[in-house]
């Protein structure tokens, strides 16, 4: 009896240690469990706030979002108002002409961007002649760029049609220290050339910048010379400026001449030509490229003596004027004549001796480092462009010298190619 009691306070003793030893097993699994379970909550907790500020960063950016897709919208809504309201004005422009029922001579764009000064100046010079021949002469403003002050002088005139060229793209120049204001400015005459003569479907465009004003016979020189330019292919556009038209270099306002030289500055041009030039034309500097061989090919420019783009006082009535001459092959002819009966002067006195010559004087160059030291004395422009002296027909360069007598600078080649014996 007294063993199995014994045997029994073993069992239990054993039992009890078996028992705490599980307890205390369990208590540890427990602890940790409890560590693991409270670092995941911790876990969580991170992940929750972290998840809580992207979430509130994506609203903000939402928020951006949506004020810039509000933004562009109403953006998008007035440009589609203004494209609207230039439309519109274009149509009731074009409707006034078409109304007229007359064959135009050509349109006038004068180009314009941020003088709203000199803008009225130029529109008011230009109505002052073009009221009588406006269906002939429809009368355009291309104003680049978003200049209210600008827009809103063009739009004050019912006589005029009004174009705004708006172009947000940003300039990358070819070359260091280019200025940007010459690309603008060859973007916007090949979108307003564009939309004149491709969209409006006019075969001539007279081109003027808002810093001029015309002669009273501005608009009958682009007449008559408007089938000279059909008919020569020779003739690459009609110009109505003179690079040496000071007053102290001309004296006869009815000479016109042919020139190698491109002036500028008040041109007429068909769109045939357009139709060549615009797939290629420049980034900037297009009246440099205008004036380079590759490009106009030879072909020549009309030009007056006397400046068509301000008044020196007599008017000329061109319908009159039989302009044949200007033919090429009958101004090769006629300008020979007159470079050979001009009085051949040389040394390097000879501009002291023209001085003292009566009538047409001719004096020789033989470089171009010549020619502008005789260009100089003289005063009259100096500059060359790929090999052309500027307002230069085959090498010569013509002018009026104490009028009325005429100066020819001349050179051996000139000489030559005008079938002039050299003396």
């Amino acid at each position: 009896m007294a063993r199995n009691f014994c045997d029994y306070r073993i069992l239990l003793i054993v039992a009890a240690a078996a028992f705490f030893f599980i307890q205390m097993r369990l208590f540890a699994t427990q602890s940790e469990y409890a560590d693991r379970l409270a670092s995941a909550v911790e876990s969580e907790n991170r992940c929750t706030s972290q998840t809580r500020l992207l979430i509130d960063q994506i609203s903000v950016q939402q928020g951006r979002i949506v004020a810039l897709e509000e933004a562009k919208k109403r953006q998008d809504e007035e440009c589609g108002h203004l494209r609207a309201l230039v439309q519109d004005l274009e149509k009731r422009g074009l409707q006034r002409l078409i109304d007229k029922k007359e064959v135009h001579v050509a349109a006038v764009v004068v180009m314009a961007c941020n003088r709203a000064d000199y803008l009225e100046r130029t529109i008011e010079s230009i109505l002052k002649y073009q009221s009588t021949v406006a269906s002939k002469f429809p009368l355009f403003v291309s104003q680049d760029g978003p200049d209210q002050s600008v827009k809103s002088k063009a739009l004050s005139y019912s006589q005029l049609t009004y174009m705004q060229h708006l172009d947000f793209e940003p300039v990358q120049t070819e070359r260091p220290g280019d200025m940007i204001a010459y690309y603008k400015i060859a973007r916007h005459y090949k979108w307003a050339l564009d939309e004149l003569f491709y969209r409006h479907n006019f075969s001539r465009v007279i081109i003027l910048e808002d810093d001029m004003e015309i002669a009273p016979d501005f608009f009958d020189y682009f007449e008559a010379a408007a089938t000279l330019l059909d008919n020569d292919k020779t003739i690459m556009a009609v110009s109505s400026w003179n690079d040496n038209g000071q007053k102290q270099f001309v004296h006869d306002p009815k000479v016109l001449y042919r020139s190698d030289f491109f002036p500028g500055l008040g041109w007429m041009l068909l769109k045939s030509t357009w139709d060549e030039l615009s797939p290629k034309w420049p980034k900037a500097y297009w009246d440099d490229w205008v004036r380079l061989k590759e490009v106009h090919k030879d072909r020549q420019f009309i030009r007056p003596e006397v400046c068509r783009t301000y008044n020196f006082g007599e008017h000329v009535d061109w319908k009159s004027m039989d302009l044949s001459y200007l033919s090429e092959d009958k101004f090769s002819k006629y300008f020979a004549n007159l470079v050979a009966n001009a009085k051949h002067v040389h040394g390097t006195d000879a501009v002291l001796k023209a001085y003292n010559i009566d009538g047409d004087v001719r004096v020789q160059y033989n470089d171009q480092a010549d020619f502008e030291r005789i260009a100089h004395q003289f005063g009259v422009f100096e500059e060359w462009k790929d090999g052309i002296p500027r307002t230069a027909y085959k090498g010569v360069v013509v002018f009026r010298f104490q009028t009325p007598r005429r100066i020819f600078l001349v050179s051996p080649d000139s000489l030559r190619e005008l079938g002039i014996q050299h003396t």
